[in-house]
């Protein structure tokens, strides 16, 4: 086995002769790679480098070298990419900000703003303060991938930097290799591929996998490099005949050969369970030709002269992937029986293949018109910018985000023959919120390929979708778990936080409302210029800084509602107000007496998110209950003697209030119902039936997990609308000869 030493990516001397030289030296080879720019353009960049160097004076890298090796390094990275002036003066300046103590506020003076809004977003928050690592690195990640939504040349800067780090990692203690290359692999990788940028995607795996795993990695590149020298000539072989067939076919072709990157390899062989030896395309061809209608002859060609494989052909020129990549795909029965995959592309969407969002500045560089490579990934990043719109914490904010890094995506039509892109996984929830957020929240249903479906399900590859809207509908939290895509997640719960807050804030103000009303007061105290300063030290009691603010606390239970309701006293006093005699006898008969009165909270089921009906006791109308108001969790109603009730009650009392059910509830209410039967054919379905003669629903049944024997305990959840209707059910159910017993629980 190799030891440490050998498999740790070579190290350059720390102080060879040449590192006094090396920041000139560096920026002339960045020179000679902006020739695209013109003379106006590299002055800048030269100030830039000037005001960098003079920033970094004195900081050494790891090995030694000038610090500003550094920036130059990702500026001559960013100039292959043909990115313009202000982008590469921003690689130079890039960590001017974190690392030298330079302000945003001077880059802007001597660089101008674009330049500054650049920096600023590649700069990490290291002056904010969090409770975790991981916390910090969220809100880190938050503020340069909303940067990179606005300008994407962000993004492009930082993963140059990264790369070049990485490149350079053999310099840093072996200590903080794990992190730096985990971190690599599993974000920046991820994004490069996102936005299609191959060649840096596949850099960075591999640079991560060398540091990650050195020792495998050096085991794989001894195989790969044993296989290459076995398949060299079958490759010379292969490359001969296709070029013979496509000049026989009149077609001027470029033949490259394309080998399969070591880390692709070791997935490939962890997933599927492989020996290298049992991964068969490690080698493959691209043909790169004049214009589209050459890749389908190419591929013609190709189909006759080698035996294409079943299942391994996809067309990535009529449905390009999510980041803008195009190519035919197909693999055939090579020589000597050995399997080959083929890529058929124009040169254009080879440049747009290996760059992605860069190709845009490599057009604008040749001259060339876009053809569609400007907008390539403004869908993502558009996204990104609804994402954070709807989510104020950082870290599910990042979770959000991850999801859409992974999207091994499936292609979707519209009714319009739209093709839409989604992660695998996806449901037609996530597609009608791709649609728009408002098809979304009043998703009822849709059509796949013609036929009813749920909106859990799942989509895939080629499926003809159709939504149905309602406006009676709106996002439920079940919703959360039937999509799969980041932007839906954040849209369902950005609805239902501000449907929960409003509910909060009216619930809170009723409460309120009643907690004075207990004090001898009609009403709250109006918004008027009389009771301004009232309000204003209330407010300041409470700690909250307006009425809905302080509603809502209430409505939430992080307030309670008496407290602050004793506190509007002495401030009413001071105004000369007294309370009302008659109000303060009502409210104490009231507290006396066990019927709701007209002060109590009244229910009757169409309150959402901030009243809940507890599982422990499952109230009904009918029943004498209680409501709970829970720290941040809203309302949650007993009935009078539960188990569960009365022990919150011995604990915080101050937090109980007075509900009651309304006069006509709107909606069925769970009850639960014991039953014990004697085991028998067909005993079930009476039971269904008896319940179902009764006009209620079950909504939940469960047998448990004990064997059959002469009698059976079935536990039932039945929808009812009160007690009246329950006893009827119940009736119903003691009449079976099967039941031998049934109660409520």
């Amino acid at each position: 086995m190799p030891s440490t030493a050998e498999l740790a990516p070579p190290s350059t001397s720390s102080h060879s002769a040449a590192a006094a030289n090396a920041s000139a030296a560096s920026f002339a080879a960045l020179v000679e790679c902006v020739g695209y720019l013109d003379a106006s353009d590299i002055e800048q960049l030269r100030r830039a480098y000037r005001f960098a160097d003079e920033a970094h004076l004195g900081q050494t890298r790891k090995n030694g070298e000038p610090y500003i090796t550094h920036p130059i390094a990702v500026a001559v990275e960013c100039a292959g990419w043909k990115l313009d002036a202000q982008a590469l003066m921003a690689a130079l300046l890039h960590d001017t900000i974190e690392d030298c103590g330079v302000e945003k506020r001077e880059i802007l003076e001597r660089f101008g703003s674009p330049v500054a809004e650049l920096v600023d977003g590649l700069t990490k928050l290291d002056k904010l303060h969090f409770t975790t690592r991981e916390q910090t690195q969220a809100e880190s990640f938050r503020k340069m991938l909303l940067a990179m939504a606005r300008d994407v040349r962000v993004i492009l800067v930082k993963l140059a930097d990264r790369t070049h780090n990485m490149r350079t990692l053999g310099d840093v203690p072996r200590s903080k290799w794990g992190r730096t290359a985990r971190e690599t692999l599993d974000i920046y990788a991820p994004i490069a591929h996102r936005l299609g940028l191959n060649r840096c995607y596949r850099e960075l795996q591999e640079l991560s996998f060398a540091h990650l795993f050195p020792w495998r990695h050096a085991v794989l590149t001894k195989a790969v490099k044993r296989a290459r020298t076995r398949r060299v000539d079958l490759i010379d072989l292969v490359k001969k005949e296709v070029h013979q067939a496509l000049s026989s076919a009149g077609i001027q072709a470029d033949l490259q050969g394309r080998e399969k990157s070591l880390f692709s390899i070791y997935r490939k062989m962890r997933q599927k369970h492989l020996s290298f030896s049992q991964v068969t395309d490690i080698y493959g061809l691209r043909v790169i030709v004049h214009d589209q209608l050459q890749c389908y002859t190419a591929l013609g060609v190709l189909h006759q002269l080698y035996k294409p494989l079943p299942g391994r052909f996809k067309d990535h020129i009529a449905i390009a992937k999510a980041n803008g990549y195009q190519s035919l795909h197909t693999t055939v029965a090579g020589p000597r029986s050995v399997s080959i995959e083929f890529q058929m592309r124009t040169e254009t969407m080879h440049w747009v293949a290996e760059a992605g969002v860069a190709a845009h500045w490599l057009y604008k560089a040749r001259g060339l018109k876009n053809e569609g490579a400007e907008v390539l990934g403004t869908q993502w990043l558009q996204s990104l910018l609804d994402i954070q719109r709807d989510t104020s914490d950082a870290s599910e904010f990042w979770d959000h985000i991850k999801i859409d890094l992974f999207p091994d995506a499936v292609y979707v039509f519209t009714p319009k023959n739209e093709i839409i892109a989604l992660p695998r996984g996806a449901t037609l929830l996530d597609f009608a919120y791709e649609i728009h957020s408002d098809v979304g929240d009043h998703c009822a249903g849709g059509e796949v390929n013609g036929q009813a479906v749920a909106l859990r399900a799942e989509l895939r590859n080629g499926d003809v979708v159709s939504v149905w809207t309602d406006s009676k509908v709106s996002p439920s939290p079940q919703w959360l778990s039937q999509v799969r895509t980041g932007r839906a997640r954040a849209k369902i719960r950005h609805h239902l936080k501000t449907l929960a807050e409003s509910e909060s804030r009216d619930l809170g103000q009723r409460m309120l409302e009643q907690a004075v009303r207990a004090e001898g007061f009609a009403r709250l105290p109006p918004q008027e210029d009389r009771y301004r300063a009232l309000w204003d030290r209330v407010l300041r009691f409470s700690g909250n800084r307006t009425r809905d603010e302080l509603f809502t606390d209430i409505g939430q239970g992080k307030r309670i509602a008496s407290i602050v309701a004793k506190r509007f006293l002495p401030l009413l006093a001071e105004l000369g107000e007294r309370p009302d005699p008659i109000l303060l006898s009502q409210a104490r008969f009231a507290a006396s007496e066990a019927d709701a009165t007209s002060d109590n909270l009244v229910l009757d089921g169409s309150e959402s998110t901030m009243v809940s009906y507890s599982q422990c006791c499952h109230p009904i109308p009918g029943d004498r209950i209680d409501g709970y108001l829970g720290r941040g969790e809203g309302i949650a109603v007993h009935r009078l003697g539960c188990a569960v009730g009365e022990r919150l009650r011995g604990k915080d009392a101050e937090r109980f209030i007075s509900v009651s059910w309304a006069e006509q509830p709107i909606r069925n209410f769970n009850a639960a119902l014991e039953v014990v039967l004697a085991n028998g054919r067909g005993v079930l379905a009476n039971v269904a039936q008896a319940v179902a003669q009764a006009e209620a629903d079950i909504v939940h049944v469960d047998m448990g997990n004990e064997p059959a024997a002469a009698s059976a305990q079935l536990r039932l959840l039945v929808g009812v609308r009160d007690t009246e209707h329950l006893d009827t059910a119940l009736r119903i159910l003691r009449r079976l000869p099967s039941v031998m017993g049934v109660e409520r629980i």
